[in-house]
């Protein structure tokens, strides 16, 4: 049966088992995050010894796997199997002879990362119907922003929405290295203010709070041509941090949400943060932008984007500067 992380981590607690846990899909956080618990919890420290077992799909295979998996726990009322990087094995469908009557005794653990099981076959069949299986996506780079929040807000702390916007444009969508970051701000976070600020980024992860996209985007929308031409001569010195492609990508992904924006009838607070899917934070940033940039000036802004995009890969244009071509595409959009 497919079942969330949350209705997995519960039953853990709460000491119910079942025979085969399938752990699979792009984003290995939270496949992670069940095997380390099931690792970690299910067995006390006694028993580990004689009745835990982890092994790597490199240098298994179903078989071996299989006959691990049907011995009885010494001592003890479970055997907990782990198999690591489970998306190497070979034969997985050998694993159909197994699932059709599992020991009851055993706990069986696949953390099959970065990929996912056809939905059409056999086996997947067999493991929806015979085992707890879990499907962990990759978070859409939208939604990182509210994640950082509900992530603070697990552990008590509050975050301004430029801050969690910040970390989402230098970190990405890697959930493993937004939680390291995270947790690194947690320690250095003062006394009494639980708060993570722009400052407080910079300070610690070495992130510029007023030299980044997500302040390029901003002041290009808001037409700052002083601002904006400091931030790209910043970025020119400073390449190896700031490429190009990504301020381009970033600029797309908001004059892309600004076109939306413009054809919008309901232009409600609310309803344009539901739309856009952003923090109902920045729907005024879109509000400010759009009295700057027409429908038919954000057209031909987007068409410009996709023509920087290819120079900046050398189609076109190749040996310009990539500092020289971001000063080239940001003096266009302002001056349209």
């Amino acid at each position: 049966m497919a079942v969330t992380y949350e209705e997995i981590i519960s039953d853990l607690k709460n000491r119910i088992f079942k025979p085969v846990y399938f752990l699979a899909g792009e984003e290995p956080y939270y496949i992670d995050l069940i095997t380390d618990y099931i690792e970690d919890k299910v067995l006390p420290e006694a028993e580990k010894a004689f009745n835990q077992i982890i092994v790597y799909g490199d240098d298994t295979n179903i078989a071996a796997i299989i006959d691990t998996a049907r011995r009885f726990p010494m001592m003890a009322s479970h055997q907990v199997v782990i198999i690591k990087e489970a998306q190497s094995l070979k034969k997985l469908e050998d694993l159909i002879i197994y699932l059709e009557k599992p020991l009851l005794s055993t706990i069986l653990v696949f953390s099959y990362k970065y990929n996912t099981i056809d939905k059409r076959t056999k086996l997947y069949k067999m493991i929806e119907s015979h085992a707890v299986y879990f499907e962990s996506a990759r978070i859409r780079d939208y939604l990182i922003p509210a994640w950082i929040e509900r992530y603070l807000m697990t552990k008590g702390i509050k975050t301004d929405p430029s801050a969690s916007a910040m970390l989402t444009e230098y970190l990405g969508t890697d959930l493993h290295k937004i939680v390291n970051e995270l947790d690194k701000l947690l320690i250095t976070l003062p006394a009494g203010k639980p708060v993570i600020t722009t400052s407080l980024i910079e300070k610690n992860i070495g992130i510029s709070k007023d030299y980044n996209n997500f302040e390029l985007q901003k002041s290009i929308g808001e037409k700052n041509i002083l601002k904006a031409n400091m931030i790209v001569h910043y970025f020119t010195n400073n390449q190896k941090d700031n490429p190009i492609t990504l301020s381009i990508a970033s600029l797309f992904g908001f004059f892309s949400k600004l076109l939306t924006y413009h054809y919008l009838t309901d232009k409600s607070k609310n309803n344009v943060a539901a739309v856009l899917k952003v923090n109902p934070f920045f729907v005024k940033d879109y509000e400010t932008s759009a009295m700057k940039y027409n429908v038919s000036k954000t057209v031909q802004i987007i068409s410009l984007l996709r023509t920087f995009d290819m120079k900046s890969k050398g189609y076109g244009d190749p040996g310009t500067e990539p500092g020289d071509l971001l000063k080239e595409l940001v003096f266009k959009i302002l001056h349209l």
